[in-house]
């Protein structure tokens, strides 16, 4: 019965594994490849093995410290700014979500369009001679920002980020302030607990797991951005706005150098690794 069992099982499991094996083992294996190789579009069925010179080229490489730094501090600001707008819509509207669910749909819409397709809206809408936005700064002050510069561009792009991506954060907050039992609240209330005092200390912890679920979600989401980025100010002037996914888009088809770009996913992949072990053990020792 036992040897039954076991065959049923590896048949139950084998399309996963293959599934795997073909999506994410072989492709993994070929970049490994590419990433101690030279190769570009003209040798990418015969690479020429050059040893760790990809990592080394990428580790020296100041434009990839720079997207680095780029894409931590954008992902840091818009994850902290989405997160706050979205725990304080969650808790500000909740009442009238609850009477009038149907406007959550209405949030949402944002979500529902392509970040590409975002990118292109405001590039429209921010453009310096036919924008929307800088007609009227003009109208009304006699002169517009370059909110595309790279003295605007950082702020630009994540308020763009913001806007699109804090109803994520309302719907998974507001779905977590609703599963407070109501109970709690109502013994709260008779025990005298005034509003701020109860979101302090009811309200807060009982939601902080998905508070902290909703952050690496986005700072996750952000610090991999590429679309409406790449739509609207692409690396930008001197670089000022290159994301790493942007520097590696860059590295793979602008300057034929497949190498380099694999061996900076690697790296990226190996830093994501270790700050993801990290927080576990960090959470573990919370726990």
């Amino acid at each position: 019965m036992q040897a039954a069992d076991r065959r049923d099982s590896i048949v139950l499991i084998a399309p996963v594994t293959a599934f795997l094996l073909v999506m994410l083992a072989l492709p993994l294996a070929i970049d490994l490849l590419y990433s101690v190789s030279q190769v570009s579009f003209e040798n990418l069925r015969a690479p020429t093995l050059q040893g760790f010179g990809n990592f080394l080229k990428v580790l020296h490489d100041g434009a990839f410290w720079s997207a680095m730094g780029f894409s931590l501090r954008f992902a840091l600001v818009t994850a902290v700014a989405e997160l706050l707008l979205g725990l304080f819509l969650a808790i500000f509207l909740a009442p009238i979500l609850a009477r009038w669910s149907f406007l959550i749909a209405i949030f949402l819409l944002p979500m529902m369009v392509a970040p590409a397709l975002v990118g292109l809206m405001y590039r429209l809408i921010l453009h310096e001679f036919v924008g929307v936005l800088p007609y009227y700064f003009v109208l009304w002050t006699g002169d517009s920002p370059a909110f595309l510069d790279p003295q605007n561009a950082f702020w630009t792009l994540a308020v763009i980020e913001v806007l699109q991506w804090t109803p994520f954060a309302l719907l998974i907050l507001y779905s977590s302030y609703g599963a407070i039992p109501g109970e709690i609240r109502e013994a709260a209330a008779v025990d005298g607990i005034r509003a701020l005092a109860q979101l302090r200390y009811i309200d807060f912890p009982w939601m902080m797991p998905t508070i902290l679920l909703t952050f690496f979600i986005r700072f996750i989401d952000s610090f991999r951005v590429f679309d409406n980025v790449y739509v609207l100010t692409g690396s930008g002037a001197g670089g000022s706005t290159t994301t790493i996914s942007i520097y590696i888009y860059e590295a793979f088809f602008k300057q034929n150098d497949i190498g380099q770009a694999v061996a900076a996913s690697i790296v990226l992949l190996l830093l994501s690794f270790v700050v993801l072990v990290v927080l576990l053990r960090f959470a573990r020792a919370r726990r």
